[in-house]
């Protein structure tokens, strides 16, 4: 049995590795800290270093098991929501604050698939604006109001 070669997979995997590389490159002119005391750099340090693995998984991939897939139609709905909901927070996270925005923006994204029901989207939303304060607010201590002072806050 012959293995064909990937080059989808190649050619989006050497992305992968370039984006990564290029984070890990431009992270070391920061000061990268220690690991109970992280510095600016140690963040795209470590996620150029995870997203460059990644595109050596892809590449190795395409050049050992490599297959064509074909894709179906380019979902343009989820697209444009999940760049919308990106926006939103980006324009409103200092005026409405972090939850409402986050909130927003979670119910949003779920709006991008056409399987989510009501229910389950309020479910999602809450559980990911509860996860992300505790993570970014609470645990990273990031410096963004709760609320806004565009609810009156």
């Amino acid at each position: 049995m012959e293995r064909r070669r990937s080059l989808p997979d190649v050619l989006a995997g050497a992305i992968f590795i370039l984006i990564g590389g290029a984070f890990v490159v431009g992270s070391l002119g920061y000061e990268l800290g220690t690991p109970l005391r992280m510095g600016p750099g140690a963040f795209p340090l470590l996620v150029g270093a995870i997203v460059a693995a990644l595109g050596l998984g892809i590449v190795v991939k395409g050049l050992v098991a490599g297959e064509v897939i074909a894709f179906g139609p380019v979902p343009w709905r989820a697209i444009a929501v999940i760049v919308l909901a990106v926006l939103f927070f980006g324009a409103t996270v200092r005026g409405f604050g972090f939850v409402p925005t986050s909130a927003v923006t979670a119910l949003l994204t779920t709006l991008a698939s056409t399987r989510v029901r009501p229910l389950m989207a309020l479910a999602v939303a809450t559980g990911l604006t509860v996860a992300a304060t505790l993570i970014f607010v609470v645990g990273l201590q990031l410096r963004i109001p709760l609320w806004g002072p565009w609810l009156g806050f």
